[in-house]
């Protein structure tokens, strides 16, 4: 049997707003959507999610706001199994929201407004300094202070832990800061805007993540959406095609993915093999309405993998 991973999460944590339409309103001018969901998202919350829901020991380091949403945030992750002994409020400020707006094809426009997510300080990852050690991985997004990013960084390579940093949303970055992780996992989108290199196809996230390696990065994971992931490391580059589901609602396949795949990496399954199952989790987190609601749970995904690896 795998053994369990044990995955710290240092992140964002926001309420996600959901709205359904089936066309986007011009300036000034007010029409109907056609449905509305609410629930708890934020990227970093949402990896914490796919990794407790994949089987792993998890620990989130969070900020949230002292508002309604705040104490909710941390009863849900109480309520998942996740430890949200550092997750704290923050007086005077609001939690992190995300208006989400999905269109009839299933993608997505998200506004994030960070609040209490930018009073995540380099201060908050040394007090949580006994909880991360004990982790066998760690993993990071952009919905946080750049600085609190680096510095965990360089907290994980000192202390010989495995790090993944989801760079999401795409903003322009010291390369040199974060040469120490383990794995750099952009998007297309998140991809093109750090390297300055267009991404549309599979030709050109090779030279994206070609680029991304020769500034000093150790292993690249570029996500293609539907076009499935490339891996990329100074060995050479390979292309794990995607599986065919029926997708409804993309929001938050990206987290599903690096949850995922931090949990099957940990597990001690070879790295190609953890990108194919984490492909897999993420395309069926898009059959499902919302982020962390459309996650599988371990059961289900592990008979969803033995049915579509017979075939």
């Amino acid at each position: 049997m795998a053994k369990t991973p044990r995955i710290a999460v240092v992140g964002s944590a926001n309420i996600d707003l959901t709205t359904f339409t089936d066309q986007f309103p011009k300036p000034g001018e007010t029409i109907f959507g056609q449905k509305f969901d609410l629930g708890f998202g934020g990227k970093g919350a949402n990896q914490a999610v796919a990794a407790k829901l994949c089987g792993a020991e998890v620990f989130m380091v969070a900020r949230v706001g002292s508002d309604l949403f705040g104490p909710a945030t941390i009863k849900n992750f109480e309520q998942l199994g996740i430890d949200a002994t550092q997750v704290r409020q923050v007086e005077g400020v609001s939690s992190g929201v995300a208006p989400i707006f999905v269109d009839p094809s299933g993608q997505n426009r998200i506004l994030v407004v960070k609040g209490a997510n930018d009073e995540l300080k380099p201060a908050d990852v040394e007090a949580a300094a006994s909880v991360l050690k004990a982790a066998d991985c760690i993993v990071l997004q952009f919905e946080i202070p750049l600085e609190t990013v680096y510095y965990t960084i360089h907290f994980a390579r000192k202390n010989g832990i495995r790090c993944i940093l989801n760079p999401a949303p795409g903003q322009p970055i010291d390369v040199k800061a974060v040469a120490d992780l383990d794995y750099f996992v952009p998007n297309e989108s998140e991809a093109e805007t750090i390297s300055g290199m267009p991404v549309r196809n599979l030709e050109d996230a090779k030279k994206c993540a070609a680029s991304l390696l020769s500034s000093g990065m150790r292993r690249v994971i570029i996500t293609l959406g539907a076009n499935g992931s490339l891996l990329a490391g100074r060995d050479g580059m390979e292309h794990v095609p995607a599986f065919s589901v029926k997708s409804v609602d993309s929001t938050g396949a990206g987290d599903a993915f690096i949850g995922s795949f931090a949990v099957f990496l940990g597990e001690g399954l070879p790295e190609r093999e953890a990108v194919r199952r984490a492909n897999l989790y993420a395309g069926l987190s898009t059959t499902g309405v919302g982020t962390q609601k459309s996650f599988y749970d371990r059961a289900r995904f592990d008979a969803e993998w033995t049915a579509r690896s017979k075939s």
